[in-house]
């Protein structure tokens, strides 16, 4: 454990008011982000998956995140960004914002992943990516234009840059309200609970934050 970490562990464990023994048993890994990031809601807690498709552990936590993301509180705000880490990462991303752009995202996330971890169907492979497209009833020549968009491109350096302030090495991870960040480790029903203990951390912060004149 890095000295980041411990600190980190026992600024929550103070917060959440939670016996080591029994945190232990349901804590993830998670790291305080230095400086925090500005987030895209201001007023809610975001929370943001670093997902990249072709990612079998990304694959495993999806499930728990259809179930959960649904019941967050109404002050919390979910939303995905894709990893970018190289080239054939940078392809699933450049997929998932294409997607995104013509407002299917949402309808065809799962599906894809599906079709990625259960049928083999290879991302990287334009043929097989737009038959795929296509039994979906998806636009294939808009979805091609959309690949090379300027809306694409400008979300593609957007997720370079939050990526590099995140500091994440590894996904799936979990970014809470800019200021915490759970990394994969143990099971992902952990990497839940975490996060649910930090978006609690993150609701106690921004009520003793001083108010902005």
């Amino acid at each position: 454990m890095t000295a980041r970490f411990l600190r980190a562990l026992a600024a929550l464990l103070a917060a959440a008011s939670l016996a080591p023994a029994a945190f232990a048993q349901q804590q993830a890994p998670f790291l305080h982000i230095s400086p925090p990031i500005a987030t895209d809601t201001p007023g809610k807690i975001e929370v943001v998956e670093f997902f990249w498709y072709e990612c079998p552990h990304c694959f495993e936590l999806e499930p728990l995140l259809e179930t959960w993301v649904p019941k967050l509180a109404k002050d919390v705000q979910f939303r995905r960004v894709p990893a970018t880490f190289n080239d054939r990462w940078r392809i699933s991303a450049r997929v998932f914002y294409a997607l995104e752009s013509m407002g299917i995202e949402d309808k065809l996330h799962k599906p894809l992943m599906d079709a990625i971890h259960k049928d083999r169907m290879r991302i990287t492979d334009d043929r097989q990516l737009a038959e795929w497209l296509g039994k979906q009833k998806v636009d294939v020549a808009k979805f091609q234009a959309a690949l090379k968009s300027f809306a694409v491109e400008s979300r593609l350096k957007r997720a370079d840059q939050l990526v590099r302030d995140a500091k994440i090495d590894g996904v799936p991870a979990l970014m809470i309200n800019g200021r915490y960040l759970v990394a994969a480790g143990g099971s992902s029903q952990r990497m839940i609970d975490t996060a649910n203990a930090l978006i609690e951390q993150s609701r106690k912060d921004m009520a003793a934050a001083p108010a902005k004149k």
